[in-house]
């Protein structure tokens, strides 16, 4: 009989809070005090703040846009500001990062602190629906990042308007691809996770884009465009 091969045993360490901190410390931006109280402020909102990316995941976004050499950005949901202040950091003096959003309450707060960041002078904000605002795009507009971090039902929408304005070679970055880690345990009911989990599937064998899913924060879903989609 055919010997049966053994399952290769997964390699990851897991995170604690210790560990997390340490890997913080230890980045590029650590002790940011502009983003250290863009968190505390974002914090005093309650359980909404949970939709605030981590200092490890800007601090990545900001090595990636730096290292595709981007120039133009696109974010998707801003909330309170702090991803877009970690992308702007990665363009040059000359970059632009357009951010759209519905909250005006919420973006108020990311004003404020792009302000402080020194980096509002890169930054267009347009309020109102992500996708209208996507379509309104003026023509030939492209980017060389985007990063979505909205409505979860809303991002396959999002991915198809914005494909075909990344460049060959631009990246597009998606935010809480592991839904909390509630996927791959059977059943989903909340619509949001079933999209994610839809969306994961379809980007896995999506021939337009090379694609890593990554434990990065709530897991970050990486898609680098390919020459001809």
């Amino acid at each position: 009989m055919p010997k049966t091969r053994a399952k290769p045993e997964p390699k990851f360490t897991p995170l604690n809070e210790r560990l997390f901190e340490y890997l913080c410390n230890f980045s590029s931006g650590g002790n940011d005090h502009v983003l250290e109280d863009l968190q505390r402020e974002t914090a005093a909102l309650g359980e909404i703040s949970a939709m605030q990316i981590g200092p490890d995941q800007g601090a990545f976004m900001t090595l990636l846009t730096r290292a595709i050499g981007a120039r133009f950005a696109l974010e998707i949901g801003s909330f309170t500001g702090y991803s877009a202040i970690c992308i702007a950091r990665g363009l040059p003096d000359d970059g632009h990062l357009l951010c759209l959003d519905a909250s005006a309450e919420w973006t108020a707060i990311a004003q404020h602190f792009w302000v402080r960041a020194k980096v509002a002078a890169k930054i267009e904000l347009r309020l109102g629906p992500a996708a209208e605002s996507m379509k309104r795009l003026e023509r030939g507009t492209m980017f060389d990042i985007v990063f979505i971090d909205a409505d979860k039902t809303g991002y396959d929408t999002y991915y198809e308007l914005a494909l075909p304005r990344v460049r060959p070679n631009g990246l597009i970055l998606f935010d809480n691809m592991l839904w909390g880690g509630r996927l791959g345990r059977g059943p989903i009911k909340d619509p949001g996770g079933r999209a994610i989990d839809r969306l994961n599937k379809k980007l896995a064998r999506d021939s337009r884009v090379d694609s890593v899913l990554l434990s990065i924060g709530d897991g970050l879903r990486v898609c680098r465009v390919r020459e001809q989609h």
